[in-house]
């Protein structure tokens, strides 16, 4: 995983017009007005080949009368506990504050590798560095946003402490987030199958704050688990641990290849499953949806939670479902061949022989339909990706594909390769004729139209 260094200093010293410095664009807001810049920016950046993450941040003032000021400083919060990293900036011509003194406090008692940016020394008297030293930062090095100085022995400072890793993920074999809802049983899950008790088990929503990879062998394969803080709503994070909960599931997910989705089988799907779900979704990663306490369902309630599980997740239904224990062990083993399976079809390719076959096929079977004195035709079908698969149709005319149709195409391709617990996306590639006159089939230029095509709407992803 890439290393991330945080920006933190306190307002209008110049993060970010540093952050774009180092960004090489100009992505954050420069301005002198005091608060401009409140969510966290993230941006990719290189040293000598070592890639790295860079965070701006909004500045912290604990008396600050501003709009957000609070959820800036949350914000703040959150990128110094992410971060491997810290870089705290000041600015030369104001010279040492009391408010700068409170941010380098923050800083030394997170204990992280921490550097000292003096900014603004365009061409300055080296003196003016002697007040700040009373910060008790011990890496300190003058720069300047504006000109570039220093900027690359800066980050040399600030990467030095901290370990390159080899490779985007040191996690073992295929990588499994658990994720859900607090309190469903994720952590039970996770001892059941280690059989003991790794993690912290409680009937107090929001026990777990960080993510804790576990390395699991089943029949000679290796799963790398990931256990999860639970996504609360967001008006529901007044703590700064539960921002970092959230986010730490959001980026449990990004690493993962399959998730496991856990729901409590009592209370069925929420709206909170569903924005889990989209997030899973939209991130293309496999999904298995676990529901748990099923041991503590019965008779009535038992049909009635499946039923609900069916309406209510519908735009889903591709992925497959066990209705098990996690306290129990009911439906454990069978995870990981369903692990295995959707892994499989997520990595996933098949040749563009097969696909066209496939469409003559199902073509043959039902035609499209006239639309306005014309027909689709559907010249040929690639796969141009996995993890997640990404196939793209290349026909005459993209308008021509009707909804009736399009579901009719999306219900024969899942039919014919499952692809079960795997998001799948279309694009669609229309012709566009460069001369009327001409009709040879190479003079023909196919251009990509943004459109995507799904069950329920275009542009988004099956």
């Amino acid at each position: 995983m890439k290393t991330k260094i945080a920006l933190i200093g306190r307002p209008n010293v110049g993060k970010s017009a540093l952050f774009n410095r180092i960004a090489k664009k100009r992505i954050a807001i420069v301005d002198e007005m005091e608060g401009v810049t409140r969510d966290r920016l993230y941006a990719e950046a290189d040293l000598f080949g070592r890639p790295f993450e860079i965070i701006d941040t909004g500045g912290i003032d604990e008396s600050s009368t501003i709009p957000f000021a609070e959820e800036v400083k949350l914000q703040a919060k959150v990128a110094i506990e992410e971060a491997d990293s810290l870089i705290m900036v000041v600015d030369s011509r104001t010279g040492l504050t009391n408010l700068d003194k409170n941010v380098a406090q923050i800083l030394l008692k997170s204990g992280k590798p921490l550097t000292l940016a003096v900014n603004k020394m365009d061409n300055e008297d080296p003196s003016i560095l002697a007040p700040f030293y009373a910060l008790g930062i011990e890496r300190m090095i003058p720069v300047s946003a504006i000109q570039g100085n220093n900027i690359v022995e800066m980050l040399q400072i600030a990467l030095e402490p901290c370990p390159i890793v080899d490779g985007e993920d040191d996690a073992k074999g295929i990588k499994v987030a658990i994720v859900g809802r607090p309190n469903v049983g994720k952590s039970t899950l996770i001892n059941t199958l280690l059989d003991e008790s790794r993690c912290v088990v409680s009937p107090i929503a929001g026990t777990t704050r960080d993510s804790i990879d576990v390395v699991v062998e089943f029949e000679g394969e290796t799963f790398t688990f990931i256990d999860t803080a639970g996504i609360r709503r967001k008006k529901s994070e007044p703590e700064v641990v539960d921002k970092f909960a959230a986010i730490r599931t959001e980026r449990a997910i990004e690493r993962a290849d399959v998730c496991i989705f856990m729901l409590d089988s009592q209370e069925g799907m929420t709206s909170q499953e569903k924005r889990i779900a989209n997030s899973i979704e939209a991130k293309g990663k496999g999904c298995i949806i676990f529901l748990n306490k099923w041991d503590l369902v019965k008779g009535f309630r038992m049909e009635h939670c499946k039923k609900s599980l069916e309406i209510e997740a519908s735009f889903i239904n591709y992925c497959p479902t066990l209705f098990g224990s996690a306290l129990t062990g009911r439906k454990i083993d069978d995870l990981f061949p369903l692990i295995r399976e959707v892994y499989e079809n997520l990595t996933k390719r098949i040749s563009t022989g097969q696909l066209n076959k496939f469409i003559e096929r199902v073509m043959h079977k039902v035609h499209p339909p006239m639309l306005r004195g014309k027909r689709l035709r559907i010249y040929y079908m690639a796969q141009v990706d996995s993890a997640p698969p990404r196939f793209v149709f290349f026909v005459n005319q993209i308008d021509l594909l009707g909804d009736t149709y399009k579901k009719y195409l999306i219900n024969q391709f899942r039919k014919t390769y499952q692809y079960t617990g795997v998001p799948l996306t279309f694009y669609l590639k229309g012709k566009k004729r460069q001369d009327k006159k001409k009709s040879s089939h190479d003079e023909v230029a196919f251009l990509e139209d943004p459109l995507l095509f799904d069950d329920e709407k275009v542009g988004s992803h099956l």
